[in-house]
C-alpha cells in the first residue's frame, strides 16, 4: 500500500504527484498488468500443430497463386525502388 502525507499546506496536486511517482517505483501497476495479461505458455504439441497447420495454408495458397485463381498480394510496405508509396 501507497501512502502520501500532506505537510502542512501542500497542494492536491503536489500529492497527486508524489503519490503518482511512489507508487510507481513500488511496482504495483507493472505486476498487476502482468497478472492480468498473463497467458499460459503453449505446450509442445498445440506448437506443433498451429506450425504445421501454418505451412499447410501457406502450401494452400501457393497452390491457388499458381493455378491462377488467387491474386498474388503486393507488398504494401515496399513499392517501387525506393519504398514509397
Amino acid at each position: 500500500m501507497v501512502e502520501v502525507k500532506n505537510k502542512g499546506n501542500e497542494a492536491v496536486e503536489n500529492l497527486l504527484r508524489k503519490f503518482n511517482r511512489r507508487w510507481q517505483q513500488s511496482g504495483i501497476g507493472k505486476r498487476n498488468r502482468n497478472r492480468r495479461y498473463h497467458k499460459k505458455p503453449m505446450n509442445r504439441r498445440t506448437r506443433r500443430q498451429r506450425a504445421l497447420h501454418r505451412l499447410m495454408l501457406l502450401e494452400k495458397k501457393e497452390r491457388l497463386i499458381k493455378m491462377g485463381r488467387l491474386e498474388e498480394e503486393k507488398n504494401r510496405f515496399m513499392t517501387g525502388k525506393l519504398g514509397k508509396r
